[in-house]
């Protein structure tokens, strides 16, 4: 892609994430994710209505009565983003490939970041760590990093979301908010990392897929390739027996990617690409909130 077209390209998707974090996600994003960074204040008695799990056990002890945590929200959270750069997110059919919408919701994420006055930064993966960006704050910062977004050409077409969730584990020592942005096209068990990621940070993941990847068409003979390994095959979609077994196996695939973000206490959305990404993140924020 030419310069001007990637500074037009800029320019477009700040404009568009720009407004919806302002006009549509203010104060949606800081009623989300507040609870995310806090810090120790001080205790005080329980009092009716307060959640048990910040009981100070030590200090109820000394006393025989129960006492709670008093904590203070941080002036500032790091977010991370963990965006997926393998070759399948170059598939679209619709209104736009997964890669773009996965760049607009990132844009989106980050303005709302910035209004939050929170540092972002951003791990490109595939089956590697590809670029990592440190989280810093600011305007210029933002830019740069949806240019990266736009025209970051991976060395690696593969995935492996393990090793990306266990890379932002070690690199990231403080308490930070990471969005997970993948089409989670993965062969690989990452249940554990996720799980693991989650205890020391705040991992929320969004799932962009899309339509054709759920539903096959029917379309009689069909040669398709696997964007990750390079693979042709030929499928003929107008079996109706076809059509059901790709049915079955999506639905299959729906429900393990479900189990493995439940049992890894992990947020998560899906967001098809010819639907409004906007909905899907207002309606995660409300559950959040």
């Amino acid at each position: 892609m030419e310069t001007s077209e990637i500074l037009k390209r800029v320019r477009q998707i700040e404009i568009k994430t720009r407004g919806l974090s302002n006009n549509i996600f203010a104060g949606e994003y800081h009623s989300a994710f507040k609870g995310r960074g806090m810090t120790f204040s001080e205790v005080r008695e329980y009092q009716y209505g307060d959640d048990i799990r910040d009981i100070e056990w030590n200090v109820t002890a000394r006393f025989n009565k129960p006492y709670v945590k008093v904590f203070e929200e941080e002036r500032e959270l790091t977010v991370m983003l963990l965006v997926d750069v393998s070759g399948s997110l170059d598939f679209g059919t619709a209104v736009q490939t997964k890669h773009q919408m996965v760049t607009e919701i990132a844009a989106t994420l980050a303005f709302s970041a910035i209004q939050n006055n929170d540092k972002i930064g951003v791990i490109f993966f595939s089956d590697h760590i590809e670029k990592f960006i440190p989280p810093k704050k600011g305007r210029k910062h933002i830019l740069f990093i949806i240019r990266e977004l736009i025209d970051f050409k991976p060395e690696s077409s593969r995935t492996d979301i393990r090793q990306a969730v266990e890379y932002m584990t070690q690199v990231i020592k403080r308490r930070c908010t990471c969005f997970l942005l993948s089409d989670f096209l993965d062969e690989q068990d990452f249940r554990q990392s996720l799980t693991i990621a989650n205890r020391r940070h705040d991992v929320v993941a969004i799932q962009v897929y899309d339509r054709r990847v759920a539903e096959l068409p029917d379309v009689g003979l069909m040669r398709v390739r696997d964007a990750e390994t390079g693979h042709l095959q030929w499928i003929d979609t107008s079996s109706r027996s076809v059509r059901r077994a790709h049915a079955q196996w999506w639905k299959t695939r729906a429900a393990l990617l479900k189990d493995t973000f439940t049992r890894s206490n992990v947020d998560a959305v899906a967001v098809r690409t010819d639907q409004d990404y906007v909905t899907a993140l207002r309606a995660l924020f409300a559950k959040r909130s």
